[in-house]
């Protein structure tokens, strides 16, 4: 383990050391080629490693020679002499050699640190040119990261770039899956922008797989036609560093040079400008997050059906959604920085429900933001419910009341039946059981009718849909109805030619006769109950007139709703558990036609629509109640 370790450590100074090291065998085989080495001589470990290094001036082999000789024999050695770079340039250098051995103590080859050799006044122009570039690359810097929209951002990376590294052009390329894509340039035609190149085959591809955050290409030993710089003339030289943003690879800087050379100062500038774009680059892409988030939950809020507002830390409104202006008539304009327009909850877990002047009904809730030492109010209308609650405390007050007279009346007579029937003679007895089976009936048609309700309103009714004598019908309901009441007069008018229509004869008869039973109940006073049938090219039209009581302007679809007659007073008046024109009209929609009512002079004429056999109805007409985005059929 501490010899693994060791290693680890040797590996780590030869790669972030400033100097450049190389160290040969016995054979003048380079084994060691630093990062360093590759800045100052231009060759990359890949290229000299088993080889002999380059870099020595045939004039100076011997020299060269000579040194390791002695070194070999005497000991570490420092010289200053000359060495070649790649491009052909020679530089001079300070080098500090010493021998290597192993394990044996034998001499296995040596080791040789070089050092730039500068006179004194070159040493303070470079520090001064360091220092100068470290404060630009600070104003670079500060520069990126003064905007947080993505594309600025892109756009001060890349035209920091050539005035920073000295490049003639350059971009920046983003990651899109297994392309590359080219969208920020400087000093290059606008018509790249966009441009996508494959990541596998690409300069970006090759720098990602070998684990650098830099690469140097030359055309003395590869194509530079990566994506497709040759735009620039005369380009001899791509740099390019790696951008990572939250730790993942996102981008990279490409340095394009056709007129300068390019050193380990141009790549140390091009590294760092790339980090920092990639911290400039993860702040934009944070906010433009957050941005974009914000907009996602205005856009929520917003949208939402519920009344939404949030109230700052003093109670006062700072925020007040579409629907909460919609629900309350308080405009955004009025109620921000003020109050709410009604109260709280006291127990943020428990519901407030509210009514406002204006009738409506609101339930309530609250959540707190702590971090924010802010509140969230969602309220929603509940009128309906509120009026659904009452209309069922009414239908069971209402049902109990109704059920209460015939079972009664029932249960007493036969009880007394029970209790007394030797002292009964047969005409009381008989007196009796059709008082019972009367209110039986009563009791059962009631049943009925609730579970006719129930089913409606489901949507589940089913009707048969063909064609039928509707004349014939009319006939059998207005005889059937005649021997009800001596205080009405009950007439039909029917015309000479009348076609059939299409439906369910069963259905229409129970339709007629609720139709006749409301006009009778609701004519107190008698008077005359008309029947008139007509028919056009569209079907047929009933009506049933009446001189009774009438129902009030605006009730005229009101009526036919569950549990809903006319007047407030009417069931008291009247009795009955406001279910019959619910039904009526889901019959009468279930066979494609329809029930409606008209207030007149004296009383009302309510309106049955049939359409006639020739007229085609769908089967899904037919065949189900009519599932319209109304509130549903009403009673009156």
């Amino acid at each position: 383990m501490s010899s693994d370790r060791a290693s680890l450590n040797a590996d780590a100074v030869l790669a972030y050391s400033a100097d450049a090291i190389v160290a040969v065998d016995s054979e003048f085989r380079a084994a060691v080629w630093n990062p360093a080495a590759e800045r100052m001589f231009g060759w990359v470990a890949e290229e000299v490693l088993g080889t002999a290094p380059p870099i020595v001036p045939e004039d100076l082999l011997a020299e060269h020679h000579a040194v390791l000789e002695r070194v070999r024999a005497c000991g570490p050695l420092s010289i200053v002499s000359r060495r070649l770079r790649r491009d052909g340039n020679v530089i001079d250098v300070r080098i500090d050699t010493s021998c290597l051995f192993d394990n044996d103590g034998q001499a296995s080859g040596w080791m040789s640190v070089f050092h730039a050799y500068e006179d004194a006044n070159r040493v303070q122009a470079h520090m001064a040119e360091r220092v100068r570039l470290v404060r630009r690359l600070t104003d670079v810097v500060a520069d990126i990261n003064a905007d947080l929209d993505l594309r600025t951002v892109l756009d001060r990376i890349a035209h920091s770039l050539t005035e920073l590294t000295g490049a003639d052009a350059g971009g920046f390329v983003l990651i899109e899956e297994d392309q590359l894509r080219l969208v920020s340039l400087t000093q290059l035609s606008d018509h790249l922008h966009g441009y996508t190149a494959p990541l596998e085959s690409s300069l970006f591809g090759e720098l990602l797989r070998s684990g650098k955050t830099v690469l140097l290409a030359t055309d003395d030993t590869r194509s530079l036609d990566d994506l497709i710089w040759a735009d620039l003339e005369g380009l001899h030289t791509i740099a390019l560093g790696v951008s990572n943003v939250q730790g993942r690879p996102y981008g990279a800087l490409y340095a394009l040079y056709s007129r300068r050379k390019v050193g380990h100062i141009e790549l140390e500038l091009l590294e760092l400008l790339a980090a920092h774009a990639g911290v400039a680059l993860g702040n934009a892409m944070a906010y433009q997050e957050i941005v974009r988030q914000r907009a996602y939950e205005h856009a929520v809020v917003d949208s939402s059906a519920d009344g939404i507002a949030v109230l700052d830390a003093s109670g006062r409104v700072c925020k007040w959604n579409r629907a909460a202006a919609e629900l309350t008539g308080c405009a955004n304009s009025d109620i921000v920085g003020g109050r709410l327009p009604f109260p709280l909850p006291t127990d943020h877990d428990e519901p407030l429900k509210h009514q406002l002047d204006s009738g409506r009904w609101l339930e309530i809730l609250t959540t707190d933001i702590p971090e924010t030492d802010e509140r969230v109010i969602d309220f929603r209308d509940i009128s309906e419910a509120k009026a659904l609650e009452e209309e069922k405390d009414l239908f069971l007050a209402t049902a109990s009341h109704e059920l209460r007279t015939p079972i009664t009346a029932v249960q007493g007579f036969a009880s007394t039946l029970i209790q007394r029937w030797d002292q009964f003679d047969d005409d009381s007895r008989r007196g009796a059981v059709g008082t019972i089976a009367e209110r039986s009936s009563a009791l059962a048609k009631l049943v009925e009718n609730l579970l006719l309700g129930s089913v409606a309103g489901s949507g589940e009714l089913n009707v048969s849909s063909g064609p039928f004598d509707l004349r014939r019908v009319l006939r059998e309901i207005t005889a059937a109805f005649r021997p009800f009441s001596d205080r009405h007069r009950l007439l039909l008018e029917l015309p000479e030619e009348f076609p059939d229509v299409a439906g369910d004869p069963v259905a229409t008869d129970v339709i007629m006769g609720q139709l006749l039973e409301n006009a009778f109940k609701y004519s107190p006073d008698g008077g005359t109950v008309m029947v008139r049938a007509t028919h056009d090219d569209r079907g047929v039209v009933v009506r049933v007139e009446d001189e009774g009581i009438g129902i009030s302007p605006g009730d005229e679809e009101r009526i036919f709703e569950r549990f809903v007659q006319g007047e407030a007073g009417d069931r008291r008046r009247f009795g009955g558990i406001g279910l019959g024109l619910y039904i009526v009209r889901r019959l009468a929609r279930a066979q494609g036609g329809d029930v409606t009512a008209y207030p007149g002079d004296r009383g009302t004429t309510m309106r049955l629509t049939l359409p006639s056999a020739a007229v085609s109805v769908p089967e899904s007409v037919a065949n189900r109640a009519d599932q319209s985005g109304d509130d549903g059929p009403k009673q009156r």
